[in-house]
């Protein structure tokens, strides 16, 4: 009879904390919180991958292929990391900025980037401005692993907007401009970077002077 009972109690108290588990489990798929502070969030997928970060400058991860972290390098920013199906990173959206002991700031920005697979950056949107770049525009890089850019549209330290069409090899070759003063131009380069046509105020008023002058 005592056997009975413990077999009983048994089942009953095996049911509860069953019961318990699967109810707290189920509440804990959604939860409100007006705020939380934390150094760093990872999303995974149901078998673990990982797929997103987004964490402070201490605890960003270094590069992520597979799943596996490959040896750690300075990437000093905060911000968000993406992953792929696979875990390997494939883009993020990060920002830094800081000063040096003067009070001096050398380095400030921020920058979206989507590669490609098993690469390097393909898009990149960017306001970085430190002691050695000041990068502010839309670059889109060729597929290969020389990291050329192809693309860029924004402008420079000396406030120059600008399209740059380049080739494979990374050298202008269209160039749309207008400088801080206000001057237009569109340029035509060879490979070695030498302006073979341009057109301009300055050009369109010499055609039209050689054309009344015939």
């Amino acid at each position: 009879m005592l056997t009975k009972i413990l077999v009983v109690y048994s089942s009953v108290l095996t049911t509860v904390l069953a019961a318990f588990m699967l109810a707290g489990s189920v509440a804990a798929k959604t939860q409100t919180f007006d705020e939380i502070d934390v150094r760093r969030i990872n999303v995974r997928e149901p078998d673990g991958t990982l797929r997103l970060v987004i964490s402070n400058r201490a605890r960003l991860p270094g590069v992520i292929v597979r799943g596996k972290e490959r040896p750690p390098e300075d990437r000093p920013q905060a911000g968000m990391l993406f992953y792929n199906d696979e875990g390997s990173e494939n883009g993020g959206l990060v920002f830094g900025g800081q000063r040096d002991p003067k009070g001096e700031v050398i380095s400030s920005g921020g920058m979206l980037t989507f590669d490609r697979y098993a690469g390097s950056q393909i898009v990149q949107l960017a306001g970085v401005h430190d002691s050695t770049d000041h990068i502010v525009g839309l670059i889109m890089s060729d597929t290969d692993d020389r990291r050329s850019r192809r693309v860029f549209v924004g402008y420079d330290k000396e406030g120059v907007a600008r399209v740059s069409l380049l080739d494979r090899n990374g050298r202008a070759r269209i160039l749309l401009q207008v400088t801080a003063d206000g001057n237009p131009s569109l340029s035509f380069l060879d490979s070695d970077g030498k302006v073979v046509n341009q057109i301009g105020p300055n050009r369109l008023q010499e055609d039209l002077r050689a054309r009344g002058a015939q």
